[in-house]
Protein backbone atom coordinates (compact mmCIF):
# COMPACT_ATOMS: atom_id res chain seq x y z
CA UNK A 1 0.00 0.00 0.00
CA UNK A 2 2.34 2.35 0.75
CA UNK A 3 4.50 1.90 -2.29
CA UNK A 4 2.33 4.30 -4.06
CA UNK A 5 2.25 7.40 -1.63
CA UNK A 6 4.33 10.35 -2.89
CA UNK A 7 6.97 11.35 -0.32
CA UNK A 8 9.49 13.69 0.62
CA UNK A 9 12.79 10.83 1.18
CA UNK A 10 15.26 12.81 3.90
CA UNK A 11 17.97 11.10 6.19
CA UNK A 12 16.39 7.72 5.88
CA UNK A 13 12.61 7.94 6.57
CA UNK A 14 9.79 9.96 4.63
CA UNK A 15 7.99 13.24 5.14
CA UNK A 16 4.91 13.04 4.29
CA UNK A 17 3.31 15.71 2.02
CA UNK A 18 0.14 16.00 2.50
CA UNK A 19 -3.24 15.39 4.74
CA UNK A 20 -4.62 12.76 2.32
CA UNK A 21 -1.77 10.80 2.78
CA UNK A 22 -1.47 11.02 6.41
CA UNK A 23 -4.79 9.93 6.53
CA UNK A 24 -3.86 6.26 3.62
CA UNK A 25 -1.56 6.06 6.35
CA UNK A 26 -2.77 6.10 9.23
CA UNK A 27 -5.85 3.57 7.89
CA UNK A 28 -3.06 1.80 6.82
CA UNK A 29 -1.29 1.61 10.24
CA UNK A 30 -4.93 0.85 11.52
CA UNK A 31 -5.45 -2.74 9.61
CA UNK A 32 -1.65 -3.19 10.71
CA UNK A 33 -2.37 -3.04 14.17
CA UNK A 34 -6.25 -4.23 14.91
CA UNK A 35 -5.69 -6.72 11.75
CA UNK A 36 -2.40 -7.92 10.41
CA UNK A 37 0.35 -7.03 12.20
CA UNK A 38 2.75 -9.88 10.30
CA UNK A 39 1.35 -7.75 6.79
CA UNK A 40 4.41 -5.74 8.38
CA UNK A 41 6.26 -8.48 10.28
CA UNK A 42 5.51 -6.14 13.42
CA UNK A 43 6.66 -7.74 17.00
CA UNK A 44 3.25 -7.31 18.89
CA UNK A 45 3.14 -8.02 22.41
CA UNK A 46 -0.57 -9.43 24.30
CA UNK A 47 -1.20 -6.27 24.75
CA UNK A 48 -1.32 -5.28 21.25
CA UNK A 49 1.73 -2.50 21.64
CA UNK A 50 3.78 -2.62 18.65
CA UNK A 51 7.59 -0.40 18.88
CA UNK A 52 7.22 3.32 17.92
CA UNK A 53 10.36 2.84 16.30
CA UNK A 54 9.81 -0.49 15.10
CA UNK A 55 6.71 0.78 13.20
CA UNK A 56 8.35 4.22 11.62
CA UNK A 57 11.09 2.19 10.51
CA UNK A 58 9.12 -1.03 8.50
CA UNK A 59 6.95 1.99 7.30
CA UNK A 60 9.89 4.29 6.66
CA UNK A 61 7.56 7.65 7.88
CA UNK A 62 8.85 9.75 10.16
CA UNK A 63 8.17 10.18 14.28
CA UNK A 64 6.48 13.68 13.44
CA UNK A 65 3.84 11.78 10.93
CA UNK A 66 3.42 9.38 13.15
CA UNK A 67 2.51 11.84 15.88
CA UNK A 68 0.44 14.30 13.19
CA UNK A 69 -1.66 10.78 12.60
CA UNK A 70 -2.06 9.84 16.11
CA UNK A 71 -3.13 13.91 17.37
CA UNK A 72 -5.31 14.33 14.15
CA UNK A 73 -7.30 11.24 13.84
CA UNK A 74 -10.97 12.15 14.21
CA UNK A 75 -11.70 9.01 15.56
CA UNK A 76 -9.16 8.87 18.07
CA UNK A 77 -8.07 5.38 16.90
CA UNK A 78 -4.43 5.05 18.86
CA UNK A 79 -2.80 5.46 22.44
CA UNK A 80 0.82 6.06 22.42
CA UNK A 81 2.09 4.21 25.68
CA UNK A 82 2.95 6.93 28.75
CA UNK A 83 6.38 7.38 27.92
CA UNK A 84 5.66 7.51 23.60
CA UNK A 85 7.71 4.18 22.77
CA UNK A 86 4.69 2.00 21.99
CA UNK A 87 1.45 2.70 19.76
CA UNK A 88 -1.55 0.39 19.51
CA UNK A 89 -4.93 0.65 18.71
CA UNK A 90 -7.86 1.37 21.30
CA UNK A 91 -10.64 -1.24 20.31
CA UNK A 92 -11.82 -2.98 17.09
CA UNK A 93 -9.35 -5.71 16.95
CA UNK A 94 -9.76 -9.10 15.21
CA UNK A 95 -6.60 -10.55 16.56
CA UNK A 96 -6.24 -11.78 19.93
CA UNK A 97 -5.13 -8.53 22.08
CA UNK A 98 -5.86 -8.16 25.56
CA UNK A 99 -6.17 -4.12 25.82
CA UNK A 100 -6.32 -4.09 29.15
CA UNK A 101 -9.82 -3.06 29.39
CA UNK A 102 -11.76 -2.21 32.56
CA UNK A 103 -15.18 -2.82 33.33
CA UNK A 104 -17.45 0.08 33.51
CA UNK A 105 -21.05 0.68 34.64
CA UNK A 106 -22.87 1.32 31.18
CA UNK A 107 -25.08 4.65 30.97
CA UNK A 108 -29.43 3.68 30.74
CA UNK A 109 -29.55 3.77 27.02
CA UNK A 110 -26.38 3.07 24.02
CA UNK A 111 -26.67 3.36 20.71
CA UNK A 112 -25.60 1.40 17.49
CA UNK A 113 -25.74 2.87 14.42
CA UNK A 114 -26.24 -0.03 11.81
CA UNK A 115 -27.26 -0.44 8.44
CA UNK A 116 -31.35 -0.41 7.39
CA UNK A 117 -30.16 -3.89 5.66
CA UNK A 118 -28.95 -5.29 8.63
CA UNK A 119 -32.31 -4.95 10.97
CA UNK A 120 -33.82 -8.72 9.84
CA UNK A 121 -30.47 -10.20 11.11
CA UNK A 122 -30.43 -8.42 14.18
CA UNK A 123 -33.82 -8.45 15.23
CA UNK A 124 -33.55 -12.32 14.73
CA UNK A 125 -30.38 -12.77 15.90
CA UNK A 126 -29.58 -9.85 18.68
CA UNK A 127 -26.18 -7.98 17.67
CA UNK A 128 -22.69 -10.13 17.22
CA UNK A 129 -19.41 -9.14 17.19
CA UNK A 130 -18.73 -10.94 14.77
CA UNK A 131 -15.22 -11.00 13.16
CA UNK A 132 -13.98 -8.47 16.02
CA UNK A 133 -13.44 -9.05 19.56
CA UNK A 134 -16.18 -6.48 20.66
CA UNK A 135 -19.44 -4.75 19.60
CA UNK A 136 -19.13 -1.18 19.49
CA UNK A 137 -21.69 1.31 21.38
CA UNK A 138 -22.07 5.16 21.31
CA UNK A 139 -23.44 7.16 24.04
CA UNK A 140 -24.80 9.31 21.54
CA UNK A 141 -27.10 9.14 18.40
CA UNK A 142 -24.56 11.59 16.52
CA UNK A 143 -21.90 8.86 16.95
CA UNK A 144 -24.34 6.22 16.29
CA UNK A 145 -25.11 7.80 13.32
CA UNK A 146 -21.54 8.41 11.84
CA UNK A 147 -20.73 4.69 12.13
CA UNK A 148 -23.96 3.62 10.73
CA UNK A 149 -23.46 6.06 7.58
CA UNK A 150 -20.51 3.69 6.67
CA UNK A 151 -22.69 0.60 6.16
CA UNK A 152 -25.70 2.29 4.25
CA UNK A 153 -28.84 3.77 4.91
CA UNK A 154 -28.46 4.17 8.58
CA UNK A 155 -30.93 3.13 11.53
CA UNK A 156 -29.61 4.15 14.74
CA UNK A 157 -30.72 1.63 17.25
CA UNK A 158 -31.52 2.16 21.20
CA UNK A 159 -29.87 -0.31 23.48
CA UNK A 160 -31.26 -1.02 26.90
CA UNK A 161 -27.56 -1.02 28.50
CA UNK A 162 -28.92 -0.79 32.10
CA UNK A 163 -31.36 -3.65 31.99
CA UNK A 164 -27.92 -5.64 30.10
CA UNK A 165 -25.59 -4.55 32.88
CA UNK A 166 -28.39 -5.48 35.91
CA UNK A 167 -28.54 -8.80 33.56
CA UNK A 168 -24.86 -9.45 34.66
CA UNK A 169 -23.90 -8.43 30.89
CA UNK A 170 -20.06 -6.81 31.06
CA UNK A 171 -19.60 -3.47 29.48
CA UNK A 172 -15.74 -2.10 28.66
CA UNK A 173 -14.88 1.95 27.91
CA UNK A 174 -11.80 1.95 25.58
CA UNK A 175 -9.70 5.26 25.75
CA UNK A 176 -11.54 6.67 22.77
CA UNK A 177 -15.09 6.64 24.78
CA UNK A 178 -16.69 3.72 22.54
CA UNK A 179 -18.44 1.44 24.92
CA UNK A 180 -18.04 -2.52 24.06
CA UNK A 181 -19.73 -5.40 25.12
CA UNK A 182 -19.51 -9.18 23.72
CA UNK A 183 -23.36 -9.68 22.43
CA UNK A 184 -26.40 -7.59 22.41
CA UNK A 185 -29.54 -9.82 22.64
CA UNK A 186 -32.46 -9.15 20.51
CA UNK A 187 -34.44 -8.25 24.04
CA UNK A 188 -32.26 -5.26 24.65
CA UNK A 189 -32.97 -3.66 21.10
CA UNK A 190 -35.19 -0.88 20.32
CA UNK A 191 -36.01 1.11 17.65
Amino acid sequence: MLKDLKFYHKKNYTIMKNKKELIRVGKYITLLLRHQPEKEELSMDRNGWVGVSELTKKLKISKTDLDEIVDNDNKGRFSYSDNKSKIRCNQGHSIVVDIELVETIPPDILYHGTATKSLNSIFKNGIDKRSRNHVHLSADKETANKVGKRHGNVIILNIDSKQMFEDGIKFYLSVNNVWLTDYIDRKYINL
